[in-house]
């Protein structure tokens, strides 16, 4: 599939992965959906990436009726649909026996909900759509990409709830990608390990510092940018499929 007039949604699209990923595309020829939550991020994201290139829907990706909604809504702005990519999660960290007692199901239930259940959630509806597509000379009517992480095989202490979820990810990737063969849909994961986000901004600078350094090679952070290249690479390369990828410096996270 060519990244040139690619019709995109992407879940947590106003920042962080999500907004590298919109601007690689937008700079390539595409046209894309930002579905997201934070509306405060949403209209700096779309006047950056031109309001006839980009614009913003506001949805709960934990809601079935409503992605489904919003699929439609989109895939009505875009023209269609031939790409989806969820980057939308929560932290959900937390040990399980912390100090204040045993952490409250809540707590684990809706970090699955939305890195999880969320990603399933867009996946399928947006499969839905594709299945209607025009196949390309391959029988390619569509691609989804989800983000896992590096945690979903090393998860450090209080990490129990986001490893569950990423784990999650990894695991419905193969028999997704596998159903999805009959549709022309490929079906594909990242793993990203430490990577230069906004939430990483938050943190003091001696902090990034160690956790840059903490990378085998190259000794520093992932940039946004170097996902959204390999989801494009993941986009134009047909034999990629069931299968996620890490991309992380070769990091293999510490106990704690």
């Amino acid at each position: 599939m060519q990244l040139k007039n690619v019709r995109a949604i992407i879940t947590g699209g106003v920042s962080g992965l999500g907004r590298a990923v919109a601007q690689y595309l937008v700079d390539h020829g595409g046209r894309v959906a930002l579905l997201d939550v934070n509306e405060e991020k949403a209209g700096e994201a779309v006047s950056a990436l031109g309001e006839n290139s980009a614009r913003f829907f506001h949805t709960d990706v934990t809601s079935e009726e409503g992605v489904t909604a919003t699929l439609d809504q989109a895939a009505e702005w875009l023209g269609g649909l031939d790409l989806a990519i969820n980057c939308a999660g929560i932290l959900g960290a937390g040990r399980v026996l912390g100090r204040q007692g045993p952490m409250p199901l809540e707590t684990f239930s809706t970090t699955v909900m939305v890195n999880l259940v969320g990603s399933f959630n867009v996946a399928k509806a947006a499969a839905a759509r594709m299945q209607s597509n025009e196949p390309n000379e391959d029988g390619e009517r569509g691609v989804i990409i989800n983000t896992a992480s590096v945690a979903a095989y090393e998860g450090q202490i209080g990490q129990a709830a986001y490893s569950a979820s990423k784990g999650g990810i990894v695991g419905m990737t193969l028999p997704m990608a596998r159903e999805f063969t009959r549709f022309g849909v490929r079906v594909m994961t990242i793993a990203p390990g430490v990577f230069h986000t906004p939430m990483v901004d938050n943190m003091p600078e001696e902090v990034q510092k160690a956790l840059g350094d903490s990378v085998p090679f190259p000794k520093r952070l992932g940039k946004p940018e170097e996902f959204a290249r390999l989801c494009g690479h993941i986009v134009e390369n047909a034999y990629l499929n069931g299968t996620t990828l890490r991309l992380d410096g070769a990091i293999r996270l510490e106990p704690k």
